[in-house]
């Protein structure tokens, strides 16, 4: 919805219905132009890891909890197996993660780091700091907005 004040000035008052559908109004586009904007530094702060941002997500994910199912990386990152299984093909390509199918249940897949993947960690700590100050937020500013952006995400999911 509208994130600008209505023609009367106060944040909090409905917006007139000639400004509703005003592009720089739509919290939407916002979302999706700092998503835009965060993919290029990314693209740049990455480029030295030989990793795409879907890639990074992946590794954090596996650097964070060990070996996961692929079922359980895929709903930790909001990924389904159509986007997640190529992704996994080329990070196991490149050396750094490898694909065990269960023992148990052969229809399940985990996903283990290599030597290679896990030595990779140490070379991912500085983006972080990178994008931090790439957003010339305050690390503050920065914890209140993804706050703010998990509960709207929850919110969403349930409506």
């Amino acid at each position: 919805m509208a994130d600008s004040p209505s023609p009367s000035g106060s944040p909090d008052s409905p917006l007139a219905d000639a400004d509703l559908l005003r592009l720089d109004h739509q919290v939407c586009f916002s979302l999706h132009a700092a998503s835009r904007a965060f993919g290029a530094v990314y693209r740049d702060a990455l480029k030295d890891l030989g990793l795409t941002y879907p890639q990074y997500l992946v590794m954090l994910v596996l650097w964070e909890d060990g070996p996961l199912p692929v079922k359980s990386i895929g709903e930790r990152l909001r990924l389904d197996s159509g986007t997640l299984s190529p992704l996994l093909k080329r990070l196991e390509a490149a050396g750094l993660v490898r694909r065990v199918r269960s023992a148990e249940d052969e229809r399940s897949v985990g996903v283990h780091l290599t030597d290679a993947g896990a030595a990779l960690r140490e070379r991912a700590l500085p983006v972080p700091r990178r994008m931090l100050a790439a957003t010339g937020l305050e690390l503050s500013e920065l914890r209140t907005l993804r706050a703010l952006l998990s509960r709207v995400t929850r919110t969403l999911d349930e409506a």
